[in-house]
């Protein structure tokens, strides 16, 4: 058994390392314990962005997300992975243990096993999308996706989505302001020069998409104030599509639920056709994270915004190898 669980787990961390992350950072790391088969999750200090996340919220998401996806992977070998959460109180690092029961014996998530595909399908596009509207009956699959995982998903009205793009909007006011902001955005960026971090972490210049030409849609300017000569000009579309995920309160425990909902809302949608991208810029300041509920909703605490639409393929931005984030002992 333990033989097993030793050969599928370098499987299971190339998927879960597939999830995204705040400007891909990829703040995680794993460790396979065989005395006991158990997999656990770790958030990764080393990884972490103090300026734009200094609660660890973003890292817990991103954690979170790349659990989804281990999960789904084991699903697809016919395993079930129970989890524990927070299961050393000493280590607060030590996010999730995961362990694989028997396949063929243990009841395993038919669901979860088709969204597979999606896992490497999934990029982060900041195109512009197309005007076409997106059916009631998928955000409906995407809110109930939401809920699967312990939170709620919301496509917000008319004034709330127009609220939206002012708070990211407000944002990048605050980060053109913050030279601390914009110093750490510039380290996890890679535009090839010389002196940069690896080219397996961070957002790559060709993901940053093309500069908006009427600047209406909230999609993160990676490029700014760099090489903006270099990138071609688009029109976005007239109105983003939303959705806001999140959940009644706000503790380490909700940060690592609303994680997995981000990302299997994320594979429902690629799943779906939908090409998506996260806007989490107004939730990097507090004054402004509070302002992005809507104030009728049950929803206590925003934890990401989506832009969903229909557009062209994306490029999947490099994740770093099995080997440097698995640790068997």
């Amino acid at each position: 058994m333990r033989d097993r669980v030793t050969e599928a787990v370098p499987a299971l961390v190339a998927a879960a390392v597939a999830a995204p992350s705040m400007h891909n950072a990829q703040p995680w790391r794993f460790v396979h314990h065989t005395d006991t088969g158990v997999l656990s999750l770790y958030g990764d200090p080393d990884r972490a962005l103090p300026v734009g996340d200094p609660e660890h919220r973003g890292m817990h998401l991103g954690c979170g997300g790349a659990l989804f996806n281990l999960r789904v992977a084991a699903a697809r070998q016919g395993w079930s992975a129970v989890t524990e959460a927070f299961p050393d109180r000493r280590d607060p690092w030590r996010l999730v243990d995961v362990t694989l029961e028997e396949p063929g014996t243990a009841s395993f998530d038919r669901e979860l096993a088709d969204l597979f595909p999606a896992v490497e399908a999934r990029h982060t596009n900041r195109s512009p999308f197309s005007d076409e509207q997106i059916p009631p009956e998928i955000f409906d699959e995407l809110c109930a996706a939401a809920l699967l995982e312990g939170a709620r998903l919301a496509v917000p009205s008319d004034w709330h989505a127009d609220d939206l793009v002012d708070l990211v909007h407000d944002a990048e006011l605050h980060e053109a302001a913050s030279d601390l902001m914009r110093a750490e955005i510039i380290a996890w960026t890679r535009t090839g020069r010389a002196g940069e971090g690896p080219e397996a972490e961070g957002v790559p210049s060709y993901a940053f998409g093309p500069r908006q030409h009427d600047v209406k849609v909230p999609v993160r300017d990676f490029g700014l104030p760099r090489d903006t000569h270099r990138r071609a000009t688009a029109t976005f579309e007239e109105r983003p599509q939303l959705a806001v995920l999140g959940t009644e309160t706000d503790d380490p425990a909700d940060w690592l639920r609303a994680g997995q909902a981000m990302e299997r809302i994320l594979l429902v949608a690629t799943r779906d056709g939908l090409a998506t991208s996260m806007m989490s810029q107004p939730l990097e300041w507090p004054e402004l994270r509070s302002m992005a509920r809507d104030p009728a909703s049950r929803m206590g605490f925003v934890h990401m915004v989506f832009r969903l639409g229909y557009g062209p393929p994306a490029a999947p931005t490099p994740r770093r190898p099995v080997a440097d984030v698995l640790t068997v002992v």
